[in-house]
């Protein structure tokens, strides 16, 4: 019985990697210097981590790991010394990649799937982000990133994609956990949740297209800044020609807006 099992987790580990491999080539946004948006592509590996454990979990990010190491292969030429070589294979490959096994450290009984898929998406996409910036301030310092303020560059760098990457895979995550109920052997479809009347689905749209336009008008306003319009590079003093004020303002009044239009939501809903 045991090794059914296993085995059933080898060859869903095996499918995952695939799936993972194919939706790392479908690239949103691809930087000059490295890092990319992804359809989804961390995902395939969280799924498997929620699903059957940190263990099989880390076995497949380490898996997947390897493969996006034969993928960025070239990456690793600009290095001209072991300890750089080994330094850019564990930071950007195997360790970014592997801690994606962690994606199922917040499951338990009395947390929605959804919650604790989010949740992992977020951790694991910030341990990522991590050891890209740890990447970016050490070996590629004097390469791709300037000597000077290397740390700063590399921080701002490698949030122009992270940050989009986890909000996409976290997003990803929480759809399918409304349609699937990943908790079962074979996934089937999620129990149906509560019907909402029209005020409350129309309440539901606005809000959730509240949050999303305001995280798209500040992506917009901050990382526009940081792209040579001539060169098409990345420049880190464009930070400093980033409209804060904008930002903050923008960044509140939706916030604000999406907790408003949530709370009347709610009570719709009460109200069915």
């Amino acid at each position: 019985m045991q090794k059914q099992k296993n085995l059933f987790r080898l060859v869903e580990g095996a499918l995952m990697i695939a799936v993972a491999a194919v939706l790392s080539l479908v690239k949103v946004l691809e930087l000059p210097y490295g890092g990319s948006v992804t359809a989804c592509s961390a995902l395939p590996i969280l799924l498997v981590a929620y699903r059957h454990g940190t263990g099989w979990g880390l076995f497949t990010g380490f898996t997947f790991s390897l493969i996006q190491l034969l993928l960025g292969l070239s990456n690793v030429s600009y290095m001209t010394t072991p300890l750089s070589v080994m330094a850019v294979i564990m930071l950007d490959y195997v360790v970014a990649f592997m801690v994606l096994g962690l994606g199922g450290v917040f499951r338990s009984p009395a947390r929605s799937q959804g919650k604790a898929l989010v949740w992992g998406a977020l951790l694991t996409g910030l341990l990522r982000y991590v050891c890209h910036v740890i990447a970016g301030c050490t070996v590629w310092a004097g390469l791709s990133i300037p000597t000077k303020a290397a740390f700063l560059y590399s921080l701002a760098y490698n949030a122009t994609y992270m940050i989009p990457e986890i909000l996409v895979t976290a997003l990803g995550a929480w759809y399918l956990s409304r349609v699937l109920d990943l908790r079962e052997q074979i996934p089937a479809r999620a129990p149906a949740a509560q019907p909402m009347n029209r005020p409350a689905f129309v309440l539901s749209l606005l809000s959730k297209a509240t949050l999303a336009v305001t995280a798209v008008w500040d992506v917009v306003l901050v990382f526009g800044c940081l792209q040579d319009g001539e060169t098409g590079e990345f420049v880190l003093s464009g930070l400093a020609n980033v409209p804060w004020t904008m930002v903050a303002v923008v960044t509140v009044v939706g916030v604000v807006l999406w907790l408003l239009l949530d709370a009347v939501r709610r009570r719709c809903m009460r109200q069915v």
